[in-house]
């Protein structure tokens, strides 16, 4: 790693409209896990993920929001260049009101395989916990690498299924992490 990397939560005033512009959210899926028969399966999917400005703008949307809501975003910083971030949002959920979401954890591609993931997600983790949370609740990314990801972090299949995260992105892998 070049230099250090420094998390920081951050303020709307923060999550400028340039926030994202130099973050390479770069991702080439090969294979997918899946859900068939109450169990996980693999197959060969091809696609890549690479966000366009527009989408970056929607998730610099989404941020704010998630702020205004009383949500928290993390950024990871290597020097003054967004190296990833990740936010939480500001309700509880579940048949307990135990579980917060963590809808965004990035890291810019060239910045990938130096724990700075596993890093702001032990920060998400101790943020949840600020806000009353016991277990965070992901919506994943199939791809075998994003799974390795959650799996190696001490994620699980969700106990609860939020229906409407759950109708967001109906491929997407539902995941708690008991804080």
């Amino acid at each position: 790693m070049k230099k250090a990397i420094m998390f920081k939560l951050l303020s709307l005033g923060e999550v400028k409209d340039t926030f994202l512009k130099r973050f390479k959210r770069y991702q080439v899926t090969n294979q997918v896990l899946f859900v068939d028969d109450n169990q996980f399966k693999l197959k060969s999917d091809h696609f890549i993920d690479d966000w366009d400005d527009n989408k970056k703008a929607q998730v610099i949307c989404d941020l704010r929001t998630c702020i205004m809501e009383g949500g928290k975003v993390i950024g990871a910083f290597e020097g003054e260049e967004l190296a990833g971030f990740a936010n939480l949002e500001g309700c509880l959920f579940g048949s307990k009101m135990e579980y917060i979401e963590l809808p965004y954890i990035h890291i810019s591609s060239e910045l990938r395989g130096y724990g700075i993931g596993k890093k702001l997600f032990e920060k998400c983790c101790e943020e949840a916990k600020r806000l009353g949370a016991a277990k965070l609740y992901i919506a994943a990314h199939p791809s075998v690498e994003s799974q390795g990801f959650y799996k190696a972090v001490g994620c699980r299949e969700a106990v609860e299924i939020n229906e409407k995260i759950w109708s967001r992105e109906p491929l997407d892998i539902q995941l708690e992490k008991i804080l």
